[in-house]
């Protein structure tokens, strides 16, 4: 009850009426698969340098609906993020400006729910332009990879460890690795992983490593 309340009210804060197919309700069993690099951690002051994306239907990956794209940052990239993103200037030469890039996202997203590891920050990334540019946070579902993962691991207590890395979760459940810091590389990883784990859950299995 409360959940559509605060959907209408969203609704209603939104600048452009060409993004109401935000509030659409999502197509059945279709997701995106979503990362960003950015210049650091902090959505407060810090900005997205690229995007990747991939829809994902009826438990597979679309790899002909993909999104990759660069913006362009607002200032000069320091050398010491480069060597966390690996984003050169070069590679931002032909970069979108930043409205162009988050709008065309929106389009590609849709309604459909946003699955991610810790997405959370990316989704707050996002925000921060959405906010600026169509006056609202993005109302779509997110879905936390690392979350499903862990209800599938083997625990003795609820308070057990559970390394929660990427590449650990990646190593446990037998997936191959593309190129790292690649948006887009990232976002089809992370779709594999949700889809292995949501075999899993839907199969009441624990997984265990080899």
């Amino acid at each position: 009850m409360f959940k559509g309340f605060f959907k209408k009210l969203k609704q209603k804060q939104l600048l452009d009426d060409n993004f109401n197919f935000l509030f659409d309700l999502p197509p059945s069993e279709e997701y995106v698969s979503l990362d960003t690099e950015t210049t650091g951690l902090n959505p407060k002051k810090d900005e997205i340098l690229s995007i990747g994306a991939v829809v994902i239907k009826e438990n597979k990956i679309l790899m002909r609906k993909t999104f990759n794209i660069f913006v362009k940052p607002s200032h000069k990239v320091s050398e010491q993020s480069i060597k966390i993103h690996h984003i050169r200037p070069i590679d931002l030469e032909n970069a979108q400006d930043p409205k162009t890039a988050i709008l065309e996202l929106l389009e590609f997203i849709g309604s459909r729910p946003i699955v991610g590891y810790y997405i959370k920050f990316d989704i707050a990334m996002i925000n921060k332009y959405t906010k600026k540019f169509i006056g609202i946070k993005i109302p779509n579902e997110s879905i936390e990879v690392s979350s499903m993962y862990y209800k599938t691991r083997p625990k003795n207590s609820e308070y057990q460890f559970v390394d929660l890395k990427f590449d650990t979760i990646m190593k446990t459940l037998d997936i191959p690795v593309l190129g790292k810091h690649d948006a887009l590389n990232d976002a089809i990883m992370t779709a594999m992983i949700f889809l292995k784990v949501k075999k899993l859950k839907l199969t009441n299995q624990t997984f265990y490593p080899r």
